[in-house]
């Protein structure tokens, strides 16, 4: 029986380049000069450190740029609250989404039942399999589910005929 998942995976190797890549713009920058502006990356989340709210915004500036051009989707990205850190330092931590979460798989389930395709869809933790008795269908359901969910980056893997 023809099966894919549904998952929500950012490309952990781009992203980190990305970061390299912005440290490295920030450290040239003349308008960074003097300033400690950079980006620290943690597990599942990247920290903004800058001088003040305006460097704050040039440097996740710096950082979508940098994301966008080795093709990471920017909603991945879901920024915090700006703290104070010391003195006059600022500090932002943007988490990085990964996986579907169980509100979005209800919701791809959802949408693929009430196509009436002949489609069974089933969460299996952080993805969603969905299964078929053709190929047709599957992507059928593919196109749907890209169609309804646009908040979210989505792959789709795992085919097996």
């Amino acid at each position: 029986m023809p099966s894919f998942d549904i998952v929500s995976e950012v490309n952990q190797v781009e992203l980190r380049n990305a970061v390299e890549q912005s440290n490295k713009e920030i450290a040239n920058r003349f308008d960074f000069k003097g300033s400690d502006a950079r980006i620290e990356q943690g597990e599942g989340a990247l920290t903004l450190f800058a001088d003040d709210e305006f460097k704050l915004g040039q440097v996740y500036d710096i950082l979508t740029a940098k994301l966008a051009k080795r093709s990471v989707d920017v909603r991945y990205l879901d920024r915090g609250g700006v703290e104070k850190v010391s003195g006059n330092k600022l500090k932002q931590v943007v988490a990085v989404k990964e996986g579907v979460t169980g509100e979005l798989a209800r919701k791809i389930v959802k949408v693929i039942k009430d196509s009436k395709l002949k489609a069974q869809a089933s969460i299996q933790g952080e993805a969603v399999r969905v299964s078929g008795a053709k190929k047709d269908m599957l992507q059928e359901a593919i196109a749907l589910v890209r169609k309804s969910v646009a908040d979210v980056p989505l792959q789709f893997n795992n085919f097996r005929d």
